[in-house]
């Protein structure tokens, strides 16, 4: 049989040389090493720094997420917010989610909770807001063809039913997801990243970009 594969470690260890001056670093990772799933530049920052470097540049997008079922897709929705710099991520109904799938990335979030979807609302429109559903509704626009505002809250329901009649009710406009295959609906998460990348594509500043 073949060797197995050493395991490929994570991070970086301990700082070697003098310490580096700032209040941004963290003693103890630089005492013990930094195995985050973390960009290079972030290696030895507290937490309370990243939050607050990642705060001066938050995108004008938040996320929400309708929560009545405990669905696993929640943190997989959040983690993919965290990638994009959503400025918030919003859970619609129960508190408790599951925070396996996030990574520990909902820390570097501002996590928000609305008991109803009629408080959801109500915050949405204090904030002007627009709420932007995505779910196949026969009045959903393609979301490949949608002029997104620089500022909007991007809903998504769950797994399997989908967005709230509410939530459909209370949306601007719902977008479908353009899809070739057999299969009726893909999987939330998917949707999700698909959803906030193509709004990533008209204002997002991009690296390296013309």
């Amino acid at each position: 049989m073949p060797e197995e594969a050493e395991p490929r470690e994570v991070g970086v260890g301990p700082w070697e040389g003098p310490w580096p001056e700032g209040d941004h670093w963290d003693p103890e990772l630089l005492r013990e090493g930094d195995r985050r799933n973390v960009l290079d530049h972030y290696r030895y920052w507290s937490l309370d720094a990243i939050v607050a470097d990642l705060d001066t540049r938050r995108h004008g997008l938040h996320v929400a997420i309708e929560n009545w079922q405990h669905d696993m897709n929640i943190g997989t929705v959040v983690r993919a917010a965290n990638a994009f710099n959503a400025a918030g991520v919003h859970i619609i109904g129960r508190r408790r989610w599951n925070r396996r799938g996030a990574m520990v990335t909902d820390r570097y979030m501002h996590v928000h909770h609305h008991a109803t979807v009629a408080d959801f609302l109500r915050w949405a429109k204090a904030e002007n807001l627009p709420v932007l559903g995505v779910d196949l509704f026969p009045d959903s626009v393609p979301i490949e063809t949608y002029s997104f505002p620089e500022r909007c809250v991007l809903v998504f329901g769950q797994e399997g039913p989908g967005l709230s009649e509410e939530i459909h009710q209370g949306a601007v406009a719902t977008l479908s997801i353009a899809q070739f295959g057999s299969t009726r609906s893909i999987n939330a998460g998917v949707a999700a990243g698909i959803a906030m990348h193509s709004w990533v594509r008209q204002h997002a500043e991009i690296p390296g970009g013309p």
